[in-house]
Order: C-alpha cells, then structure tokens, then sequence
C-alpha cells in the first residue's frame, strides 16, 4: 500500500534534488542586493512634531486652586485649536505647566501662533493674580530616550 505524499513533502524533494535551487537563491540574494540600493534612506529623518510647554505663575493659589482655575480651563481652550493631539497639565501650588502637544506634520511656527492666538483670547479668563505666563517650544530632540538613576543601598553613598 503506498502512502500518498502531501504537497509541502513534493515541493521538498523537488527542491532538494533540482540542479534549479541554487539558481533561485542566487537570484533572491540578487535582489536582495538591488532592494537595498534602490531603497532610499536618510540618515537622521526630520520628524516634526511641534511640543510647546506653556507656564502660567499664579504666586500664593495652592495646587487645587492652580488645576482648577488655571490648568482645566486652558485646557479645554487649547483643545480647541486645530491641530492639537493632546493636551496636558502639571498643577504646583502657584504654578501650572501645560504641556500641548501638535499632530506630526504640523508647521511648527503656524501651531506656535495659533496656540499663541488661543492664549491671547483665553487671557479674560484667567483670575487677575495671574502674574504672567511664557511659551516655550520644544523640540522632539530635547526629549531624551535614555534615562540612567544612580542610587544605593547604602544612605549617604553611591
């Protein structure tokens, strides 16, 4: 009784005994080479993702206070502008930092002056203790992707 062979069991044995096998992989390593000539590539690829850290100072107001009057309702007004993907806050007591973050692609200086714009006009809302507010870029360089913390046991030493 013979037993019927399955297809990948032919397909072994084709290739294993055909003079044709180490023409194929000759030619896959062929092409191999040319995809990675042809393949265009960049060393360090400019990515633009817009990031910009907005401080508002608010002197004697503790955390609660800052997240509430500050934090939230800028906020829900920076969610506003086109463009923006997230949107995000730290509450210190007299300080909140609001962190807007753009979609990849967008124009850094046109996401910078709508935010700026957004700001100007939300200003009606802030409490009048506010002592002032700065803008600050950042960059997706000034982001580290390592972080190394040396610490001890032992108190006192490293």
């Amino acid at each position: 009784m013979a037993v019927k062979e399955s297809f990948t069991r032919k397909v072994t044995r084709v290739f294993l005994v055909s003079n044709l096998s180490p023409i194929f992989i000759l030619i896959s390593i062929l092409l191999g080479f040319v995809a990675l000539i042809v393949t265009a590539r960049e060393e360090e690829p400019q990515i633009v993702v817009p990031f910009v850290d907005i401080t508002i100072s608010f002197p004697g107001a503790s955390a609660e206070e800052v997240e509430k009057l500050i934090s939230t309702p800028v906020e829900r007004k920076l969610m506003e502008i086109d463009g923006i993907e997230y949107v995000y806050s730290m509450s210190k007591p007299g300080i909140s930092i609001i962190t807007a973050r753009f979609r990849v692609g967008e124009d850094k200086e046109r996401s910078l002056v709508k935010l700026y714009d957004k700001l100007i006009s939300t200003q009606h809302l802030l409490p009048p203790d506010v002592k002032g507010w700065s803008i600050k870029g950042i960059s997706i360089d000034d982001i580290p992707i390592v972080t190394i913390t040396l610490w001890s046991e032992k108190k006192g030493r490293l």
